[in-house]
C-alpha cells in the first residue's frame, strides 16, 4: 500500500475501500465487513441506496450550490417542512448546518442571542455533563468532557461547568433505579444555585450516550426531573440528538421516548445518512421568534441549506417512512439487546449491556461484581474492534471512564439490518469475544 498523505489518526493502516451496499462494505482485496455501527453512527438506512441516490443525481442536475443569502432552494424548504412535522410541538423552524459539532455550536449560540435578545445578557454558562461528547470544534469542545479530547486544549478553550453522567450501573448503594435517577437530576439543580441561576444559560445533554459513555440509558425519572429543574430555573434544556436522532432509537427523537419537549434540539450523522455532510437545529417558536426580532441570528455556515444536502435528506427521511425502517429499528433492537445480554451471560468479562433500539453496547469489566475497569494498558476496547474487525465486523470503540480507563464498544447497525444480519453479528462477536477473552488470559 502506497504512503498516505492523511494524518487523520495515528493507528495502523486500514484496508482500502472499494464499495458498499446495503449492511456491508467490500474492500479491495474483495472481503467483506458487516458494517456493525453504520460507519460512527451514520449510515443509518445502509450503503447505496438507489432511491437516495437518483435524489442527489436528479438535484445534481438542476444545481449544486446556491448560497442562502442570494437565494432560496425548493429543497431546503422542503426539508424544513418535513423536520418541523416530525419534530416536538412548537418546533417550527430549521436552521442548517453541515454535521454535530457545527449543530451544537448553532444551538448554544441561538440560546445566547435568545437571552440576549429578552435582557439577559449575564446568562452565559452551559452545563454539561461529565463524560459527554458534544463535539470537536472548540464551542463544542468546551461541553464535551472527555480527558483525551479536552486536554490539550484547556487553555484555548472556556471551561463550561460539569454534573456526573447518571452512571447508575457504576452505583452500589440502596437506592432503586428510579431513585438513583432522580438523585442525579437533583445535581444538575445544586450545579445551577453553586453557579448562580441567573448566570445559567442552558443545559445540554445526550438523551442517550453515544460514544463517551456507551448508550447509557438513564433512569426514567431522570429526564422529567431534568426538564422541571430547567424550567424552575430558566434554564434552556438542549437535546444533543446528533447520535440518537432521526430514528436511532425507534422514534425521530429520542426525547419522544420520555415525552420531553426540549427547547432545542441538535440533529446530524443519520439526518444524512452518510450521503451528505448534513445537520440541523431546531428550537420552540418562541426562541426563534425572539432572535429573529431582535437583528436575526448571526451565525452561518457557507453550506447551509445546500440544495444537494437537503434534497439527500429529504430523500433519507422519505426511505425512513417508505421501508418503515424505525419500526425494525425497535423489533431488530430488542433481538440485538437480548444477544448481547446472552453474550454477557457466557462471557463475564462483559460487565453491562445497555442501549435503546439500534444504539446499543457492551462495558468491558475486570470484575463484574465490582465493575472494576481493565487495566487500561491493555486498550481492551481497541484489542475487541480489530479481533471483531479481523471476522468482516465493523464496531465502535471507545473510553468509558472519562477517556482514560474503562472499555466499552458500539454496535449500532443500518436500520435496515434483518434476523440474519442480527444473527451474523452475533456470531462474529462471539468468535471476536472467545479470542479476546484467550487473550486475555496471557
Amino acid at each position: 500500500m502506497a504512503e498516505s498523505h492523511l494524518f487523520y489518526q495515528s493507528r495502523s493502516r486500514r484496508p482500502l475501500l472499494d464499495r458498499a451496499e446495503g449492511v456491508y462494505i467490500w474492500d479491495v482485496s474483495g472481503k467483506r465487513y458487516l458494517d456493525g455501527s453504520s460507519g460512527a453512527m451514520v449510515s443509518n438506512i445502509g450503503h447505496s441506496n438507489p432511491r437516495v441516490l437518483a435524489a442527489m443525481q436528479a438535484q445534481m442536475a438542476k444545481s449544486t450550490f446556491g448560497y442562502r443569502m442570494h437565494f432560496e432552494n425548493e429543497p431546503a424548504e422542503a426539508l424544513a417542512a418535513k423536520v418541523a412535522s416530525l419534530s416536538p410541538v412548537g418546533h417550527d423552524k430549521v436552521f442548517f448546518v453541515s454535521g454535530g459539532s457545527e449543530a451544537v455550536e448553532s444551538a448554544v449560540k441561538l440560546a445566547r442571542q435568545y437571552a440576549v435578545a429578552k435582557g439577559e445578557p449575564q446568562r452565559w454558562k452551559v452545563i454539561s455533563r461529565s463524560p459527554s461528547y458534544h463535539g470537536s470544534t472548540m464551542g463544542a469542545l468546551s461541553l464535551t468532557s472527555y480527558g483525551p479530547l479536552n486536554d490539550p486544549f484547556i487553555p484555548l478553550t472556556t471551561a463550561m461547568p460539569k454534573i456526573p453522567a447518571p452512571q447508575c450501573y457504576l452505583d452500589r448503594d440502596d437506592l432503586t433505579h428510579e431513585e438513583r435517577g432522580l438523585r442525579y437530576a437533583e445535581m444538575l439543580r445544586a450545579k445551577i444555585e453553586e453557579e448562580g441561576a441567573e448566570s445559567v444559560l442552558a443545559f445540554v445533554m445526550e438523551p442517550i450516550g453515544g460514544a463517551s459513555t456507551g448508550a447509557l440509558v438513564a433512569p426514567d425519572s431522570y429526564y422529567r426531573r431534568i426538564a422541571e429543574i430547567c424550567q424552575q430555573y430558566g434554564v434552556l434544556l438542549i437535546y444533543d440528538e446528533v447520535m440518537t436522532g432521526v430514528g436511532r432509537t425507534g422514534t425521530f427523537l429520542a426525547a419522544e421516548h420520555w415525552d420531553i419537549n426540549p427547547d432545542i434540539v441538535a440533529l446530524a450523522k443519520g439526518f444524512g445518512a452518510g450521503y451528505v455532510p448534513l445537520g440541523a437545529v431546531t428550537a420552540k417558536n418562541h426562541i426563534v421568534e425572539a432572535v429573529l426580532s431582535d437583528g436575526g441570528f448571526q451565525h452561518g455556515y457557507t453550506y447551509a441549506g445546500n440544495p444537494i444536502a437537503c434534497a439527500t435528506g429529504l430523500a433519507v427521511l422519505e426511505e425512513i417512512e417508505r421501508q418503515n425502517l424505525m419500526q425494525n429499528v425497535t423489533v431488530m433492537g430488542a433481538k440485538l439487546k437480548q444477544g448481547l445480554q446472552q453474550l454477557q451471560q457466557t462471557f463475564p468479562v462483559i460487565g453491562d449491556v445497555r442501549g435503546k433500539g439500534l444504539l446499543t453496547a457492551i462495558e468491558l469489566v475486570a470484575d463484574p461484581v465490582t465493575m472494576t475497569p481493565l487495566p487500561a494498558s491493555r486498550n481492551a476496547f481497541l484489542q475487541l474492534t480489530e479481533l471483531a474487525y479481523e471476522q468482516g465486523l465493523v464496531i465502535y470503540p471507545r473510553r468509558t471512564r472519562g477517556g482514560y480507563e474503562g472499555d466499552h464498544v458500539l454496535i449500532c447497525p443500518p436500520f435496515i439490518v434483518d434476523d440474519n444480519h442480527i444473527d451474523e453479528i452475533l456470531e462474529k462477536l462471539t468468535v471476536s469475544m472467545k479470542q479476546f477473552m484467550r487473550e486475555l488470559r496471557l
